[in-house]
């Protein structure tokens, strides 16, 4: 199964969707750090290197990773099937099943990939301004990039990497659907925008307070509320592996 995965991590770097999206990732907060609206947008001036990456994040999990982790996830299965490929795949000595689950689990990788694309380049674009320990916040903890006093390195590095873990996190159930999606209609254009469709339309249910708690879209922002994150976490895992186990009995009976 490990030697499947990592083929399946082989090829999803092949794709193109996945080398723009790191790109644009990598980009992201090195654009906005040199952005001169920061102040009239966010009232702030950076003033240390460890706020560049809350910029990343802000900007990024409102529309352009969950589009970038939709488009990549549906393209695992979809790039397949548009290049013809997938039959020659199924001629392999590997069940159905388990062609599947690595593609899936190949998926589910993306998110991480994305956001670690997406932090490199933050640290990159904050080194003019420092990563000593500095008066103020990263943006992700307490009280935002105002902070409550003097925060040390380690103690930034730490909010930041808990951050971004946590959005990679909120991502899977979107990377999943995708390729439900992708199972069902064979095609990456159909899937990515069903997928992106349907988180759309989530976020639109926010008129109707019961039911928003249990919608995965509740919880994109939970990068910036990690003490409340135990629940949304079970829920944004039943949801990945509720996704994931339909694809899967989805794709065994689907005909290729």
């Amino acid at each position: 199964m490990l030697r499947f995965y990592l083929w399946e991590i082989g090829k999803l770097f092949h794709l193109k969707s996945v080398r723009v999206g790191l790109v644009a990732a990598f980009l992201l907060p090195v654009i906005w750090s040199l952005a001169p609206g920061l102040k009239q947008v966010y009232g702030l001036v950076l003033v240390s290197g460890w706020q560049v990456p809350a910029l990343s994040l802000l900007a990024g999990m409102e529309f352009l990773f969950p589009f970038l982790v939709a488009m990549a996830a549906a393209e695992v299965l979809g790039a397949e099937v548009t290049m013809g490929t997938l039959q020659l795949v199924l001629l392999r000595p590997i069940s159905r099943t388990r062609l599947m689950t690595v593609k899936v689990l190949a998926a589910l990788s993306f998110p991480f990939l994305l956001l670690l694309a997406s932090l490199l380049g933050a640290l990159l674009a904050g080194l003019p301004h420092g990563f000593g320990g500095f008066y103020g916040g990263t943006g992700l903890g307490p009280e935002g990039f105002a902070g409550l006093g003097f925060l040390s390195a380690g103690a930034a590095f730490s909010e930041i990497l808990r951050a971004y873990l946590l959005a990679a996190v909120t991502l899977l159930p979107i990377a999943a659907l995708a390729v439900l999606y992708a199972a069902l209609f064979f095609s990456t254009t159909a899937s990515a925008l069903a997928a992106l469709a349907t988180v759309l339309l989530m976020r639109m249910l926010v008129v109707f307070p019961a039911i928003q708690p249990l919608l995965l879209t509740h919880y994109l922002d939970l990068y910036l509320h990690p003490g409340a994150a135990a629940p949304g976490l079970w829920l944004l895992l039943i949801y990945t592996l509720g996704f994931s186990v339909l694809a899967l009995l989805i794709f065994e009976k689907k005909d290729v």
